[in-house]
Order: C-alpha cells, then sequence, then structure tokens
C-alpha cells in the first residue's frame, strides 16, 4: 500500500527519521512496524502562525518498498552529426547534455573561463575594482548562476520536466535536499562542483568546450547558418546551432541586427538591491525573536502595482551578500549571492520596477529609429554608467539609506550608512536624485505598501545599494513557437535568458533542454 499524505514536522524533529515514521503511521492509524518506507516528496515552512513548522508532503509505504530512482546513462556519442552551442551556462549545458542523449555531438564555446579560473577575475573585481568583459560573475563557466546563490525555484513548470533537471544536478553533486524543498538552492561554494561534474559528464562523451572564445562572427549558406567564428580566428561548423549567450551578451544582439536578422525589444525591470540585516527578516517572518537552528534563513517575495507598473523583489537572497556584476569597464551592476549554508548576517533582494516601450515613447522619432531594437538596452546601460560615475568611477556602488531615500535626505557622510556586505565598499549617493523619476517614484510608493505586509521592511537598518539592472534581457531573439527557429533564418535556435526565453537556472535548463530537441528534429527531418 502507499499512501500520499503531508505531516506538520516541528523544526526540532526535521531530521529525526523516528519521529517521521511515528507521525506517518498515526497520521493513517497505523503500527509503526507496518510502516516500510516514508518518502519525502515536498517540503516548506509554515510560517504563517507563531512557532513555525515544516509541512512535508510524503509517500508512505506499507508492505511495500519504493522504487529505486534511476540514473541518466550518459553514452558516448557516435553519430558525426554536431550543433554548436553559443554559450556554457545552464541553457547551453543542458542543451549540451540532452543532445549527447539524443545521440548528437554538442560544440560549446564560451567567452569566459572554466568555472575555477574564474574566480581570480572575481576576486579582481572585489579588491581591485577591475571588470574583465570576458570573465566575470556573469559570463564563464556555469553561467551567472554558478556564482549568484544557485536558485532553482521556478514557475516553468509547463515548459519541460524540472524534476529531471533537479535529478540531473543531483548526479553531478548537488545535495538532494533540492529534489523537495519548495524554494531549492544550491549555494555558490557548491555549484562550482557541480558544473566542473558536467563539464567532464560532455567531454566523456564526446562533446567538445572550448572557453576564452568569444563569437565575433557567424557562417551562413544562404540563410542557413552553419556555424561561428571566434574572436581567436577559430571557425565552428555544425548542422544547426543554439545560441544561449544569457542576459548580457550585448555583442551577440548588436551581431544579430548587424547581419539583418531579427531581434525585438521587451519590457524588463531595473531598481536596486535592498539589504537587511537577517534577524530582522527572521523576526519579520518567524514572529519571533529566537529563530530554531533547524529553520532556513528567512526569505520574502513581494510584489503590488504603482502607477501602473509593477514593483516586485527579486532574486531574493537570504543570508547573503550583495556582489559586482558587471560586464564591462565603466559601469555599475549589482547582483546578490549565498551559500549553502545562507548564514551570512544580511539579506538582500533585487527591488525594481517594470520598464516598458511606454518608457521611451517621449524621445524623438529619429533617436528610436536610430536605436531600435535597443533603445531599452541603451537605457539600461546608461544608468550602469551613471552608478559609475556617481561612484567615483570605482566599483564602490552608490547606496543610501531606505529612509533617507523617501525623505529625499542626504549625506555625505559614509558612516551615516548602515553597515552592507558589499565587499568592494559603497559610494554614500542621493539615489533619490540621480535614479530616473519613474523608478523612485514607484520604488518609494511599494517601500510603504511592502511595509503594511511586512512590518519593520521600511526601515532605519535597510540599505539600497544601485543598480540592479540585469534581471532580464531588454530585447529577444524572436523564434518560432512550434520549431523553437529564428523564423529569418534556418538552423539558428534562440535559448534561455539572453535570447529572452527563460528566468533562472532551471528554466534556462528546459529550455536548453527544449532547443535540443528542436535542432535533433531540424537535422533528422
Amino acid at each position: 500500500m502507499k499512501k500520499q499524505i503531508e505531516l506538520e514536522i516541528p523544526p526540532e524533529y526535521l531530521n529525526d527519521k523516528e519521529f517521521l515514521y511515528s507521525a506517518a503511521a498515526d497520521a493513517l492509524k497505523l503500527t509503526l512496524s507496518e510502516i516500510s518506507a516514508v518518502v519525502q516528496l515536498r517540503r516548506s515552512v509554515d510560517a504563517r502562525r507563531k512557532g513555525p513548522v515544516f509541512r512535508v508532503l510524503t509517500d508512505v509505504y506499507a508492505g511495500e518498498n519504493p522504487n529505486s530512482e534511476k540514473e541518466i546513462i550518459y553514452h558516448p556519442v557516435r553519430s558525426k552529426k554536431k550543433v554548436v552551442i553559443v554559450g556554457c551556462g545552464p541553457a547551453g549545458m543542458f542543451a549540451a547534455l540532452r543532445l549527447i542523449e539524443l545521440g548528437i555531438k554538442p560544440v560549446i564555446v564560451e567567452r569566459g573561463k572554466d568555472v575555477q579560473s574564474r574566480r581570480k577575475d572575481l576576486r579582481a573585481i572585489h579588491q581591485e575594482h577591475i571588470v574583465n568583459p570576458d570573465s566575470n560573475y556573469c559570463f564563464g563557466e556555469g553561467g551567472a548562476g554558478t556564482y549568484s546563490d544557485g536558485k532553482l525555484y521556478t514557475r516553468s513548470t509547463k515548459r519541460g520536466d524540472v524534476k529531471k533537471i533537479l535529478k540531473i544536478l543531483v548526479q553531478h553533486g548537488a545535495q538532494p535536499d533540492i529534489l523537495i524543498d519548495a524554494h531549492p538552492h544550491i549555494g555558490s561554494n557548491k555549484l562550482p562542483g557541480v558544473v566542473k561534474n558536467m563539464r567532464e559528464t560532455i567531454l566523456r562523451c564526446g562533446g567538445e568546450i572550448h572557453f576564452n572564445s568569444r563569437v565575433t562572427n557567424l557562417i551562413f549558406q544562404g540563410n542557413i547558418l552553419q556555424g561561428v567564428i571566434t574572436n581567436n580566428g577559430n571557425e565552428f561548423t555544425g548542422d544547426a546551432v543554439i545560441i544561449a549567450a544569457g542576459h548580457s551578451a550585448r555583442d551577440i544582439y548588436f551581431l544579430l541586427k548587424w547581419y539583418g536578422i531579427n531581434v525585438v525589444p521587451k519590457p524588463f525591470a531595473m531598481g536596486v538591491r535592498i539589504e537587511h540585516p537577517q534577524e530582522l527578516i527572521n523576526e519579520i517572518q518567524y514572529h519571533t525573536k529566537e529563530k530554531h537552528p533547524a529553520l532556513p534563513a528567512a526569505s520574502y517575495n513581494l510584489a503590488c502595482e504603482v502607477e501602473g507598473r509593477g514593483v516586485y523583489s527579486f532574486c531574493m537572497c537570504p543570508g547573503g551578500i550583495i556582489i559586482p556584476s558587471a560586464t564591462a569597464p565603466g559601469e555599475i551592476v549589482v547582483n546578490g549571492m549565498s551559500l549553502s549554508k545562507r548564514n551570512s548576517p544580511f539579506a538582500n533582494s533585487g527591488f525594481v520596477v517594470s520598464v516598458n516601450e511606454k518608457d521611451f515613447s517621449s524621445l524623438h522619432e529619429k533617436i528610436l529609429e536610430k536605436n531600435f531594437p535597443f533603445y531599452g538596452l541603451r537605457f539600461q546601460q546608461k544608468i550602469e554608467q551613471h552608478c559609475f560615475e556617481l561612484a567615483n568611477r570605482t566599483q564602490s556602488a552608490p547606496a543610501q539609506r531606505v529612509t533617507d531615500f523617501v525623505q529625499k535626505k542626504f549625506s555625505s557622510d559614509l558612516k551615516s550608512l548602515p553597515k552592507s556586505s558589499y565587499i568592494p565598499g559603497l559610494t554614500h549617493a542621493p539615489l533619490h536624485s540621480e535614479l530616473p523619476g519613474f523608478i523612485v517614484s514607484a520604488l518609494k510608493k511599494a517601500l510603504l505598501i511592502f511595509n503594511k505586509k511586512m512590518k519593520g521592511f521600511y526601515s532605519e537598518e535597510a540599505i539600497l545599494v544601485a543598480a540592479e539592472s540585469r534581471t532580464s534581457a531588454p530585447v529577444r531573439i524572436p523564434r518560432d513557437k512550434k520549431s523553437l527557429m529564428h523564423p529569418q533564418v534556418n538552423g539558428l535556435f534562440p535559448s534561455g535568458e539572453g535570447a529572452g526565453y527563460a528566468g533562472g537556472i532551471v528554466s534556462a535548463a528546459i529550455d536548453g533542454e527544449n532547443c535540443a530537441e528542436a535542432a535533433n528534429k531540424y537535422i533528422n527531418r
């Protein structure tokens, strides 16, 4: 017999197998000896009342045992057919693994370095304020997610097999807890090892990965895309090309446009990072100052509409730090990350406002025409460059206390700022007058709305750090809904966040798999 039930588990008994089995036996009115197995399917924290508990969805077995989960076996590719993949982020890597399953050789070209070598360039941003435009928090093996927490929560459950993506990550070294946690994450200290293991699977099965290889040109035969040329002069050709370059690979958009390949503007969001003491967020969410050690660092997810536009939290990092995520010299971009234990004393989140084409309607018609489809991208770029100037041309990001931002108060004294996790340091700046007016107005009103939902969110202890500008791509590379191929170019499959079809590690991985399957159909048509 197998029964699916939800159990309520106090934090102190979360890892107590005997308690779990006893609770299951009591719920089903069975004796403890009748229970052969209790398999956890999903686990979440219920903090709606004082005294948070874990709600655990389980399969309870009596008189039978669960079937063991089988790993995917990746066999060496023997076919001469191959697909070129631009980008070694989640979309690119999962596309490569799916191609191997389908018997097609993947050839990945990645502008950045392997996951270990990236660390030197990340250290240079933090300590020397030097940004390598090909190796940073966004570019390199594993993509942006590798060193920014590894959050795996997604709403893209209808686009593909989320469970399969998580199982592949576990198969390559991620903790099995990600299979059951409601909001799973791997942690930036664990993800590099997982990414390295995925690389080894791809190479062992006959795939290729070429690092330090930035795409600078395309290879066509008529209207069929056959391959790419990289900055070191190497040519890579195949039977199809998947572009999975990430949302910050602006040069790829420009390259496609230069070839006359259609790229279109899309809505995106911009704003700041907001940071609080983690203890404050714990107290607000768990309704107590004494958090049980078994409870995770508390998180939040906030959204509202202000003046006809969305304002929301994004990429929330409990127990995390704010990191410098610029992809070129002369700009400041901030993001968030956390380690697997999420034990930093800070909690941060993107705090952003939706931006759409209406925001550029006041521009002169000739300016719009000249910059189409990149006026959103140019706007994004302009804000990042302005923040760099505010920071005295360093990576010491402009920041302001939340209450000062709302009250339009400014002091140049850095001591007036709350403590922050941002390692390159902060520059006190009047963000209330330096950011675009519509963003400032929306953020101010949203702060007060969010404070009603989470009493204490609007706090003297909270700080705003600018600019959180890379929430998603400001453009989309079009593709046919059925074939997933660009409507103008045969053999071109846009994929992942950079193409405008994903919003995180799991959704990008799913999209990479979908594009691999679409490329397989195209090749074998």
